[in-house]
């Protein structure tokens, strides 16, 4: 099954995209807001691999590998929409990681609203959430950018900077349509 936005298509990873999962993921620069760093062997990608494959068929979604339009053998990202405990909740979490390359070019939000339409309008989610570190300025902008509103600043123990969770709800982003 395929999505797309202006510029980008999505599918559901597979199992073949361990070696891009691991390419991104595994790249320090993508993880500089993540205290879990970047994956370090090809073998934790696949697990994370087998995990959202496994998810998928528990929750009968999970997020997507993304690819530009005019490349679409070439993956750039994962991210959409997936279930995550955040906080000691499930919750129905916007998330994206994308190559360095691929920076800067609003992606990201597109991204983002293309999923946002998919969670509330496809599969019939009440509410998403996004969660950044609060030094993560531009990921922030992202969520504002597509319609969610700050919820609560969670302070961690590990003294690393606090992460702020955002949320549209289905009626927010309904009402949002409408205009």
């Amino acid at each position: 099954m395929f999505w797309e936005s202006e510029r980008l298509v999505y599918r559901q990873a597979v199992m073949s995209d361990v070696e891009a999962l691991f390419r991104i993921y595994g790249d320090p620069r993508t993880h500089a807001f993540n205290p879990a760093g970047p994956h370090l062997n090809i073998e934790r990608s696949r697990q994370s691999l087998e995990r959202r494959i496994a998810d998928r068929k528990v929750y009968g979604f999970d997020d997507w590998a993304i690819m530009e339009k005019d490349k679409p053998h070439h993956i750039i990202g994962f991210g959409g929409v997936f279930v995550s405990e955040f906080n000691g909740i499930l919750t129905n979490n916007l998330g994206y990681r994308f190559e360095p390359d691929a920076w800067g070019k609003g992606y990201a939000t597109e991204l983002s609203e293309r999923a946002i339409n998919y969670g509330f309008e496809d599969i019939g989610l009440q509410e998403i959430v996004g969660v950044v570190r609060e030094n993560h300025l531009a990921s922030k902008r992202v969520l504002e950018k597509v319609g969610m509103k700050f919820v609560e600043r969670i302070t961690n123990t590990e003294n690393l900077p606090a992460n702020l969770m955002f949320s549209i709800l289905r009626t927010e982003w309904m009402a949002c349509r409408v205009r």
